[in-house]
């Protein structure tokens, strides 16, 4: 478990650790439905009404539960002060996106909700990292004013980045960027996480979006082309956290050579730039997706035809994915998502000839639910599910003998 604390048979149970379980739990329930009032938590987790009154006064006054009128009746009696998840005056997530032709900040409050987003754009293809994250430092210092003047204040910070990232926040290698080894760590004040873009997109639309499944590939195009693979309601990292790189699987060997040195890369067929590129087209060089989605539909052919050369290239590697891992759904983020009416028969096509099980089990493929937000979202929403994961960690710590 990445947070939390798993409470195991075979080993001793602190009161601590005790009492961050059942904050956890408290929480949760209160997330999960509300307002509701102390008696509903306690019939609904199992524990004490003096225990839940305890947690939920701890709550309170560490600011991530508050209280509104009275929560609807239950049974008899009078109905009970309800509780709500804090999204007044409580903790907030900030999510950053640094990608190849934008900045992107956005603050989520306690409740999910999106209070502050602000996209920059500019192509940062060959800019000094520094002068890159410089920029990004600015963009979140003016979501942190943005959180302040809502009574909001700032817990921690996401970025998201499109390449490979260790876990100590060094990007790696991000070749649409240019950037190598680049760190990454500290270049905003708090908590900091860097993650790669793809990931945390893919768990903007599990918790944020409508996937309508637990088990999906998420496939993000920009610029480059990123992939995040969740399973069992879980994001699959792999073993050294660098799963996803779909954009670099080889379509063609022999094919254009590609920025991270090989050849035939799925980024040369649907990347953006393959379909932004020159050619006999309504959409020219320097256009936006916007104008090639007005091209697909006013039935532009050579827009078409580019459309359905990056679904083929698209569906031969999502089958091959498929095959693979046996996900039910493919959710289309980035720009992909607006395409997705002219990407999709293509792709669905493909799934038909290449799965093995389509024809027992159909792969849904539709648009990211977040759209080209799901990313920044997903960054923000990290921060706020460790708050809901470890809620005591955002409390004075309790005095001994608590529940």
């Amino acid at each position: 478990m990445i947070f939390g604390i798993s409470l195991s048979a075979d080993v001793p149970v602190r009161q601590a650790s005790l009492r961050q379980h059942n904050l956890r739990l408290v929480l949760g329930q209160v997330a999960l439905v509300s307002p509701q009032s102390r008696a509903d938590i306690a019939a609904a987790t199992g524990l004490t009404r003096a225990t839940v009154s305890t947690l939920v006064d701890d709550l309170v006054s560490g600011r991530l539960l508050r209280e509104v009128s009275p929560a609807p009746r239950s049974g008899a009696g009078r109905p009970g002060v309800g509780l709500v998840l804090n999204d007044a005056d409580g903790p907030a997530g900030l999510g950053l996106e640094i990608n190849v032709d934008y900045l992107a900040a956005c603050v989520l409050d306690l409740a999910g909700a999106v209070r502050h987003r602000e996209i920059q754009p500019g192509d940062r293809r060959g800019v000094d990292p520094a002068t890159v994250l410089a920029s990004a430092a600015a963009l979140a210092s003016r979501a942190v004013l943005a959180a302040e003047d809502q009574g909001l204040t700032i817990v921690g910070t996401a970025v998201a980045v499109p390449g490979l990232v260790s876990p100590d926040g060094t990007i790696r290698l991000a070749p649409n960027l240019g950037w190598r080894d680049v760190d990454a760590s500290g270049f905003t004040p708090g908590p900091l996480t860097v993650e790669n873009e793809a990931n945390l997109a893919a768990l903007g639309e599990l918790h944020h979006g409508s996937p309508g499944s637990a088990d999906f590939l998420y496939v993000s195009g920009e610029i480059g082309i990123g992939a995040g693979i969740v399973l069992h309601g879980s994001l699959f990292r792999g073993a050294r956290g660098w799963s996803g790189e779909l954009g670099h699987v080889a379509v063609h060997p022999d094919g254009p050579a590609c920025r991270c040195g090989a050849h035939g890369c799925l980024e040369q067929y649907a990347g953006q730039e393959a379909l932004l590129s020159s050619g006999a087209s309504a959409v020219s060089p320097g256009a936006s997706v916007a104008d090639l989605v007005s091209a697909a539909e006013r039935g532009d052919p050579a827009t078409l035809a580019r459309l359905s050369t990056a679904a083929d290239a698209l569906g031969v590697t999502i089958a091959g994915v498929i095959n693979l891992l046996d996900v039910d759904t493919v959710v289309l983020g980035g720009i992909y998502a607006p395409l997705t009416p002219w990407l999709r028969p293509g792709i669905e096509a493909q799934i038909a000839d290449r799965v093995l099980t389509a024809a027992w089990s159909p792969v849904r493929v539709r648009p990211a639910g977040l759209g080209s937000n799901a990313a920044v979202v997903g960054a923000a929403g990290a921060v706020i599910r460790a708050v809901h994961e470890e809620p005591a960690a955002w409390l004075v710590p309790a005095s001994p003998g608590k529940a």
